[in-house]
């Protein structure tokens, strides 16, 4: 009892200590989770859902930082920053914006393990925005350029023999006076444009791993003849036996507490194994049945490495409907389904990109499907793994964006080099397919798109959530759009390409470099302004009715939603519901799905179906599950 006693008292002497360190940084609006955040334990969920390990080391936490001129190569600590909250953001506690001519620079130390020893000890982040190198010890780790892909290291060879182990990480972020991937990250924030986003967002993170472990592994369901085929990379010795086991799982699957019953296994040679599953069970929003997953790898009898994950059996495919037309539509395991849902930007007003706690994260999406939706539009931003964990186990079908290269908003220009402005001046073509241009964009930026892009793609595609790849939005950025799809479509020709949502629109090689969807965006009211039979067409944007609500809004000037702002509730359910109604007219006559701006607020845009604390619901979620669900289901089924 004693004991017990004296460790509550450590521990509110750890946490007071901490806190005075650390305070949120300015005085605009917070989220609950935001306002409860323990800098002792920020995001403390095991990051990596789909390869579950059961020995690891959460870094995240208060480290030292400090920001110098780019060219220097040491700093000195100006104070501490809560890691993975960006260094602008009020999680932080520092709230300040880098200048492209500066580096930020953080450092901590940590302590390997003893258990841990004759293992190999790998460092992971998540995503740091965007070039970041790494040291341990004061030697030169690596260094990585991408602020959406997580990047990893082995550093074994780094670490001192005991003791305390010291890590440094410099990063340089431009923001969008460059050509890096940045989504809606601006210098100048107004209208649709955010506050840019620098170094580590997502968990940073250590794992041992035995000399023979698991790197990787990529699984492809077939629901029509009932098998599960694995792609498994690892550094098994010869001589090694790699197997895969299906497990038993069910709706609600939890990562961290997988089955221990297995329906189906196999072992794995020359990296394939095909898995027969029995009585296959199919993953739909209506039923998000998933399957446990466990890879292991065996030697003389012993386990030397295994780990958790999960995937469920789903087909994502192109079908005619019953129509005189035979509109194509997007089908689900072999049948018809209009996709309905929010465009979810991912930003929070204290965390910036990063959602303030796990709960948080799925706080979004379980609204979502509340609401009567059944799909997401990620918008030009990639999340943490959990996020499409929760997608997975919740049932929501998502389509995921590339985050752009540019954007062709005048009113951005001045904070650009003229290179910068030059090359982002094409002209966007939203309500034709003729008259859009390509952006400028220099060779080594290209090639830049496609490593991060390949990499996103790679990262991403065992969620089984995703159905959708899209790799340009409204021409901010877009480039040699045919080879994009190309390169898309091998990566991961199990899904459907959305070319380019709302435009532009490139038949320059065919129906094979366009891909499989033509999207439009119209606001505030739907509406189909293009329309191609050859190929799915969606609504990929419209409404945005927007609704400041007191006390709920971003401390920045003009709130504004398309279309003009509402007074209450029940002004925009009306609109909301006259819009539903239009909308039933476009599916009976060749739209396929529809994407409703927006999730949440952001910043100076209020047109959420929440605030952005999420504090306040702005909608009748009765009515609004209703009027949703009426939409889904009067799309006409497959022939």
């Amino acid at each position: 009892m004693k004991k017990t006693f004296v460790s509550i008292i450590l521990a509110l002497m750890v946490t007071a200590g901490f806190a005075q360190e650390w305070a949120p940084a300015g005085n605009n609006i917070k989220s609950s989770w935001g306002e409860q955040i323990d800098p002792a334990n920020p995001l403390p969920a095991y990051p990596r859902p789909q390869m579950v390990r059961a020995e690891w080391m959460n870094l995240n936490g208060l480290w030292n930082y400090g920001v110098t001129d780019a060219a220097e190569d040491a700093f000195a600590a100006e104070g501490r920053i809560l890691v993975p909250f960006a260094i602008e953001s009020s999680l932080s506690g520092v709230g300040r914006e880098l200048k492209k001519n500066e580096a930020l620079w953080y450092e901590r130390e940590f302590t390997v393990p003893k258990k841990w020893k004759g293992k190999n000890v790998k460092l992971n982040f998540d995503a740091v925005d965007w070039h970041a190198t790494v040291y341990v010890n004061g030697t030169l780790v690596g260094e990585h350029k991408g602020g959406y892909d997580g990047f990893a290291f082995d550093i074994t060879p780094y670490l001192k023999k005991s003791g305390k182990q010291n890590l440094k990480v410099k990063v340089l972020d431009a923001t969008d006076d460059s050509f890096q991937p940045r989504g809606k990250q601006c210098l100048i924030k107004r209208g649709i444009w955010y506050t840019p986003v620098t170094g580590i967002w997502q968990t940073v993170w250590l794992e041992p791993v035995a000399p023979a472990h698991i790197d990787n592994y990529y699984v492809v369901s077939d629901i029509d003849n009932g098998t599960m085929t694995f792609d498994v990379a690892s550094t098994a010795a010869e001589g090694d036996v790699v197997k895969v086991a299906v497990l038993e799982g069910g709706e609600g699957y939890s990562a961290e507490k997988p089955s221990q019953t297995v329906v189906a296994e196999a072992v794995v040679a020359d990296g394939k194994a095909v898995v027969n599953i029995p009585q296959v069970k199919t993953w739909s929003p209506d039923s998000p049945y998933l399957y446990g997953i466990r890879i292991s790898i065996e030697r003389k009898g012993k386990v030397v490495d295994s780990v958790e994950g999960y995937t469920a059996m789903r087909k994502i495919s192109i079908v005619n409907d019953n129509t005189l037309n035979a509109y194509k539509r997007m089908a689900l395991n072999n049948e018809a389904l209009f996709h309905f849902g929010p465009l979810d930007q991912g930003w929070w007003p204290d965390g910036l990109y990063t959602a303030p706690s796990d709960e948080a994260l799925e706080f979004d999406i379980v609204k979502t499907k509340e609401m009567g939706f059944n799909m997401i539009r990620k918008h030009i931003k990639v999340e943490p793994a959990r996020w499409y964990y929760y997608c997975d186990v919740h049932g929501i079908m998502v389509w995921q964006d590339m985050p752009s290269i540019g954007d062709h908003d005048r009113n951005q220009m001045p904070a650009r080099s003229e290179q910068v402005r030059k090359a982002v001046s094409n002209r966007w073509s939203g309500d034709s397919i003729l008259g859009g241009t390509d952006c400028d964009i220099p060779q080594e930026w290209k090639e830049n798109y496609y490593r991060e892009w390949t990499n996103i793609i790679n990262s991403l595609k065992n969620f089984q959530c995703i159905v959708v790849w899209v790799p340009f939005n409204e021409a901010w950025g877009q480039f040699d759009t045919p080879a994009a799809v190309r390169l898309t479509r091998k990566l991961d020709p199990t899904r459907l390409i959305n070319c380019a949502s709302g435009g532009n629109f490139d038949f320059s090689e065919g129906e094979e470099g366009f891909g499989d969807i033509l999207d439009v965006h119209h606001y505030p009211c739907p509406a189909m302004n293009v329309f191609e039979r050859k190929f799915v067409n969606v609504l990929g944007e419209y409404g945005g009715i927007g609704l400041p609500v007191e006390g709920h809004t971003w401390n920045i000037g003009h709130k504004w939603g398309y279309g003009g702002n509402k007074n209450d509730v029940e002004e925009v359910m009306a609109q909301y519901e006259r819009f539903l109604e239009m909308l039933k007219v476009f599916v009976g006559t060749g739209c396929a799905a529809a994407v409703y701006t927006q999730t949440t607020d952001v910043e100076g845009e209020v047109n959420g179906l929440m605030t952005y604390d999420r504090k306040v619901i702005k909608m009748d979620m009765p009515r609004i599950a209703k009027g949703n669900q009426a939409v889904i289901k009067s799309m006409p089924a497959k022939r």
